[in-house]
């Protein structure tokens, strides 16, 4: 590593992805305050939910079949000044009174479905400017951007902007996609999947989509991280969707202390990006992974026997320590053993297996608390993560870990 640094095109990408996440937290944040002050409905204000996450479903999988055919630097600058006039739109005809519902859902389509597959490309572009040995630093230092822009910042000051007035978070909105093409575009250079003048055998995107799904699904030690994210996300998300519930009822929180738990999550989330390579170095890769499951498993434990909301906040803490050691591991361990021109294929098929974890937890914990008890989504977590535990337990062994970052991208046939 001696030597080696993070130039200055990872510098823009940083400053970018930070900024437009900024913006994104701010229109997560506001779109629901905006549907709650027009109507009482709650199938209404849940359809932001639903409309917001939907495109992640319909296009992680051609989104990253068309992050592998086109320049992924100047895919990203068109979605951003895509998502520009779209937030506007919205921006003003709140200003002027003509805002609707339907109008809000379009956006908020248009929103995330450029984020998922911006995010596809900047996944793809970050192995071709970050040095292999630095991999972990530069997505270490992305997710706490990420984390503290997004998680941190924008809620509240989404909420205070809005309470200036309601335009004004959509406005900034638009203006942090506006600053994040701006400097995208400082960025020299091409950045396409196969070197120019390389023939590419064009097909069908279902195809193209299924071509990165079978790699993905013959490579041991990354369908297993995949296919636990996606399947810990989905008890994750099953518990922390009635969490507000059991913050009230067990652990005798208003929506202040709710809040906070939240904050304790980010915070340890940004402690985790930020001292990330370090602390993977120390740990291991393999040990960061192993713990991190028990950790997963002891998070859904504490939240299904413990009535106090210290304890429960200390150990959201760790859970945001261990779900940002996980996501840079993971992230690091994909741009390493993918093939350059599949990188946003397998990136896309990551995503779309997530959301779809996301989406379903949401439901899940709903329906199995109301059926069986606040605590019982808890108990399923904490079940699941021990038995995963287990079964992927030598999965993650040092040797098998040692073997993947030794190992080059295969190429592709």
């Amino acid at each position: 590593m001696a030597g080696e640094k993070l130039d200055s095109r990872y510098a823009k990408i940083w400053a970018a992805s930070t900024t437009s996440a900024l913006g994104s937290g701010l229109a997560t944040v506001a779109a629901p305050l905006l549907i709650a002050s027009r109507t009482e409905d709650p199938l209404v204000v849940s359809g932001g939910f639903a409309v917001a996450w939907l495109p992640w479903l319909l296009f992680a999988l051609p989104g990253g079949v068309l992050v592998d055919r086109v320049d992924r630097r100047k895919l990203m600058i068109t979605l951003d000044w895509i998502r520009v006039p779209a937030v506007a739109l919205l921006a003003v005809a709140i200003t002027t009174g003509n805002v609707s519902v339907a109008l809000l859902y379009a956006v908020l389509f248009v929103i995330n479905a450029g984020e998922v597959v911006f995010r596809t490309a900047g996944g793809a572009l970050l192995p071709t400017i970050v040095p292999k040995a630095l991999l972990e630093r530069a997505n270490g230092r992305l997710y706490a951007g990420t984390t503290l822009s997004h998680g941190m910042l924008s809620g509240p000051l989404s909420g205070l902007l809005f309470g200036v007035a309601a335009s004004i978070p959509f406005f900034v909105n638009a203006g942090t996609y506006a600053v994040s093409a701006l400097l995208l575009g400082l960025i020299g250079g091409t950045y396409r999947s196969r070197p120019d003048g390389e023939p590419v055998q064009r097909r069908s995107i279902r195809s193209e989509a299924a071509e990165g799904f079978r790699w993905l699904a013959g490579q041991r030690l990354l369908r297993t991280m995949v296919g636990l994210i996606g399947l810990l996300n989905l008890t994750l998300v099953a518990a922390t969707s009635v969490l507000v519930l059991l913050a009230k009822e067990r652990l005798d929180l208003g929506a202040v202390g709710y809040g906070l738990l939240f904050t304790c999550m980010a915070v340890g989330g940004l402690l985790g990006s930020i001292a990330g390579d370090r602390l993977i170095a120390w740990c291991t890769p393999t040990w960061t992974l192993r713990i991190g499951l028990l950790i997963e498993a002891g998070t859904h434990l504490v939240l299904a026997t413990s009535t106090s909301a210290t304890v429960v906040g200390v150990v959201l803490f760790l859970f945001g320590v261990h779900g940002a050691l996980w996501g840079i591991v993971a992230s690091s361990l994909r741009q390493r053993l993918t093939p350059p021109e599949m990188l946003g294929r397998v990136g896309s098929t990551s995503l779309f297996i997530i959301a779809g974890g996301t989406c379903f937890g949401a439901l899940l914990g709903g329906v199995v608390a109301s059926e069986f008890g606040l605590t019982t989504p808890y108990w399923v977590g904490f079940v699941v993560a021990m038995i995963v535990s287990a079964v992927t337990w030598r999965v993650f062994d040092r040797a098998v870990i040692s073997a993947a970052y030794a190992e080059e991208p295969a190429v592709s046939r």
